[in-house]
């Protein structure tokens, strides 16, 4: 019963863990890939006469 409470925190921390972890994977996939993204939308606007 004495460790109720210390539970409560080390599963706010895995949760933190885990979006930080999200958070490094969504970086890097833009990181990646931004540049190709910019491109499609420059295709686009120039097809639609921008």
């Amino acid at each position: 019963m004495l460790f109720l409470s210390r539970e409560d925190g080390q599963g706010l921390v895995e949760y933190a863990l885990v979006l930080v972890l999200v958070a490094i994977v969504v970086i890097a996939i833009l990181a990646l890939l931004g540049p190709q993204i910019g491109n499609v939308f420059s295709q686009i606007t120039n097809g639609l006469g921008g």
